[in-house]
């Protein structure tokens, strides 16, 4: 048997739910295909037939940031809350959440885009969401003065619950016509 590669004997599911159980964040699938020695689509089978297994008990397969996650059912988040200490939850100002929303869906956009979106200074906003992991610097613009362009993370995509970034829900008119006022990247 070569190294790295399953032996015939395991289960590829059972060797996809061992390395997820034992992550603390999404698994990209070609990570998991190359440690378990098979492809992506067998791992995507694998997650099928886990999320089949996963039918009706406390725990699901969630696909995430662009990998797989062993997670709780939201649906019993009340009962663990009171059972586990949990860590506080994010608490963002309205400012900081307008300036993420700007962020996620203009990205990558400059402080000054930001600005002429929302209006106000977004630097304690930058400054907040780049220290708790939400976005990150995404180099530099090829204009005069070379301003930083912000985009987020997949610490993001995690807090909110999404895959990727175009499972974002649709601006509603209002909120469209504000950040238009960002220009397309």
């Amino acid at each position: 048997m070569r190294e790295g590669y399953a032996p015939k004997s395991m289960s590829i599911p059972a060797l996809l739910e061992a390395i997820l159980f034992s992550a603390d964040e999404p698994v990209p699938v070609a990570r998991l295909a190359e440690a378990i020695g098979t492809t992506e689509a067998e791992v995507r089978e694998a997650a099928s037939a886990l999320d089949k297994l996963y039918e009706g008990r406390g725990i699901m397969l969630e696909r995430v940031a662009g990998g797989l996650m062993l997670v709780t059912r939201p649906e019993y988040s009340s009962f663990i809350e009171k059972a586990l200490s949990r860590k506080i939850a994010m608490s963002l100002s309205r400012g900081t959440v307008e300036t993420l929303a700007v962020i996620a869906y203009r990205q990558p956009v400059t402080r000054q885009d930001i600005e002429a979106a929302r209006g106000v200074n977004p630097e304690a906003s930058l400054e907040t969401l780049l220290e708790k992991g939400l976005i990150q610097e995404a180099g530099r613009k090829k204009t005069l003065g070379r301003p930083k362009l912000y985009k987020t993370t997949d610490e993001f995509l995690k807090k909110a619950g999404l895959n990727s970034i175009e499972d974002l829900p649709p601006l509603d008119a209002e909120s469209d016509e504000t950040l238009k006022l960002v220009p397309e990247p």
